[in-house]
């Protein structure tokens, strides 16, 4: 039994152009299946990605909050005249340059235009193979309980753990790694930024949620009603949505 990542889903008042924006900034296409605009490689629809973890960006009525969104996205590049190229294209595209305390690091920090923090990262071995993804990562205050809890969860590989870091990646190493980062701050309001995550072939979703509680994930109710998605959040409170197949 284990569950995998589909896509991110990003909140925004304007769905649409912040879908733009991301496929423009990934290489890639934003579709229009219903109220949300996913993005996904270009070459038509196709959901869930094999490899791949697209983009769910969702309309909301409120804009984001001034306080740092603690789950972003690491952009990866192949060398440094990439990595320039991609910060000036972004840039030109309406992302902006954030200072989130990072001070003299060799990547680059920026938000897409409606605030979501995210980094061009310089080039690393590590990412030469993920996609334009290079990994989701997570502020957390003990990255190795986060790392325990999300590898039984997902059934991922782990690739690194330290007090510092922690970091986990499809077994069959493809596609962007989830990464949690040590942070001194606490969650305090709502994600802006989560996963979604899917049952595999023939797994059941009600046993895979139970499965989920057994672990330390909690029921979360934001107000979504009778919906076919449970959400719950992980043990230091990030939400997250176990989707039905379809």
């Amino acid at each position: 039994m284990a569950l995998r990542p589909v896509h991110v889903n990003i909140k925004a008042l304007d769905g649409a152009a912040v879908g733009r924006f991301w496929a423009e900034a990934l290489g890639w296409s934003a579709y229009s299946p219903g109220v949300t605009t996913y993005v996904g490689p270009a070459g038509g629809l196709v959901w869930p990605d094999p490899v791949f973890l697209g983009l769910d960006v969702v309309p909301v009525p409120e804009g984001k909050r001034a306080t740092k969104n603690r789950v972003h996205l690491d952009l990866a590049t192949t060398s440094a005249a990439h990595q320039a190229e991609l910060v000036a294209r972004l840039t030109a595209l309406g992302a902006m340059p954030v200072d989130v305390g990072q001070g003299e690091v060799p990547w680059t920090v920026l938000a897409d235009p409606e605030g979501n923090e995210f980094c061009v990262l310089e080039p690393r071995d590590v990412y030469r193979d993920t996609g334009p993804i290079a990994a989701v990562v997570v502020d957390s205050v003990d990255p190795r309980a986060m790392a325990r809890f999300w590898g039984e969860a997902l059934d991922w590989t782990l690739h690194e753990v330290t007090d510092e870091q922690a970091r986990l990646r499809s077994g069959a190493g493809v596609g962007p790694y989830l990464e949690f980062l040590r942070t001194p701050d606490v969650k305090t309001v709502p994600d802006r930024v989560h996963l979604d995550l899917l049952p595999c072939a023939g797994d059941d979703k009600a046993v895979e949620v139970a499965r989920l509680r057994a672990l330390g994930a909690t029921d979360l109710d934001l107000g979504q009603g009778d919906v076919p998605w449970t959400c719950l959040s992980d043990p230091e409170g990030h939400e997250f949505c176990v989707l039905a197949p379809s």
